[in-house]
Formats: structure tokens, C-alpha cells, sequence
């Protein structure tokens, strides 16, 4: 008989589901935890015990969202050299984002009109970025000077290990990565970018050399 941990796990998982087939179906915006309710075939006081509102709701499926992007792009990072890591982190986010399309939009995409993400999402947004960056770290290349504005428009010390020297550039290959997937993802390369792939590893490529590898 599954304990009562057990059978809360179970429930929070059901409702989970129910929210991300709503993402799919009518997008973040509309998110409704009434129509989450009907979907699990519970009573509105009971999913309230487990998500009170609908934006503790948002922040669970995007703490959810954040993790398994940066699970995709741990797995990744599997061996080889400083620039095949790399491109195997960027074509792991990408392979990820294009299966779950509507969660890559609830993190990437546009912002939920009156809700502020709170600061507990930040371990898991940073995941992608943390593994991006351990590969500059490690490869050690030589990379432009910033210049003393760029440098003092940065927060210092984002991550340990991460130069003000490797900082502007790393930030920048993690905007081109989100960018670049957002834009193939929302239409945005229609008549513009014919074979995708190719493209996308330009830009990975690009960014990489930027970043010393």
C-alpha cells in the first residue's frame, strides 16, 4: 500500500500532467488551475492543498521546465573536446526544446502577464548556463577584452571560475543559444533559414569561438 508520501507524490504528479497538457493546449497566459482541477477529477479544495494558487502552479511547472533543460544539457557533456562538448550541450537544448515545445515557451518565451518568478527558480535556471560554462573555464582560449564598460556592465562574480575576460562572451553564447532555438521554434526563420541545422550549428559554432574554444 503506498504510503502517504508516496500517494502525495503520485497527486502532484497528476496535477503536473494536467497543467502541461493545458500549457500545450491554450499556452501559459491561460493557465487555469480550475481547469486543472476538472482534468484530475478533483474537488478545488484539495488541489489547493497542493498548489494554493495558480502562480505557486506556474512556479512548480517552470522549476520542472528549468531542471530538465538543464538535465538535457548535463547529459550531454559527456567527453570529448572543449568544442564537441559544447556542441553537443547546444544540440541537446535544442533536441529538448523542440520535444516540449510549450515548456521551453512557459521559460523562454513571453513573459505570464502578472506573475513574478520567485527567486527559488534560479538554481534551476542557471543549470544550462553552469554547464556552458565550465566548458569556457576548461578550454582556457583566448577570447576578445570586453573593455571596461562591458566589464562594469556585468554583475561580478556570476559564477566561480568565470573572468571578467570570459564573462561578456559567455553571457552573449547563452543569449544566441536561447535566441536561436526561440526563433526556430516560434517561426521566426520562415523564408529566411532553409536548412536549420546547418545554421544552428554556425551559431553554436560562432558563439563557441567567442567563448576560447
Amino acid at each position: 500500500m503506498p504510503t502517504r508520501q508516496e500517494q502525495r507524490a503520485e497527486t502532484t504528479e497528476r496535477i503536473l500532467a494536467a497543467a502541461r497538457a493545458q500549457l500545450a493546449e491554450v499556452g501559459a497566459a491561460a493557465l487555469s488551475l480550475r481547469a486543472v482541477t476538472r482534468e484530475v477529477g478533483m474537488v478545488s479544495s484539495a488541489v489547493y492543498r497542493y498548489f494554493p494558487s495558480r502562480d505557486e502552479l506556474l512556479t512548480a511547472l517552470i522549476i520542472e521546465a528549468y531542471d530538465a533543460v538543464g538535465q538535457a544539457a548535463e547529459d550531454a557533456d559527456e567527453g570529448g573536446t572543449p568544442l564537441e562538448r559544447w556542441l553537443a550541450v547546444w544540440r541537446a537544448v535544442r533536441g529538448w526544446a523542440r520535444e516540449h515545445a510549450a515548456q521551453y515557451a512557459l521559460i523562454y518565451g513571453s513573459p505570464v502577464p502578472g506573475y513574478a518568478a520567485p527567486v527559488d527558480t534560479l538554481p534551476a535556471a542557471g543549470r544550462v548556463a553552469t554547464v556552458l560554462a565550465r566548458i569556457a573555464i576548461e578550454a582556457a582560449g583566448p577570447v576578445a577584452e570586453p573593455g571596461p564598460a562591458v566589464r562594469n556592465a556585468l554583475v561580478p562574480d556570476l559564477l566561480p571560475g568565470l573572468s571578467p575576460e570570459l564573462a561578456p562572451a559567455a553571457i552573449a553564447a547563452f543569449t544566441q543559444l536561447f535566441g536561436t532555438v526561440g526563433f526556430e521554434l516560434f517561426g521566426q526563420y520562415e523564408n529566411v533559414v532553409v536548412d536549420r541545422d546547418a545554421f544552428f550549428d554556425h551559431v553554436a559554432r560562432t558563439a563557441g569561438g567567442a567563448c576560447g574554444l
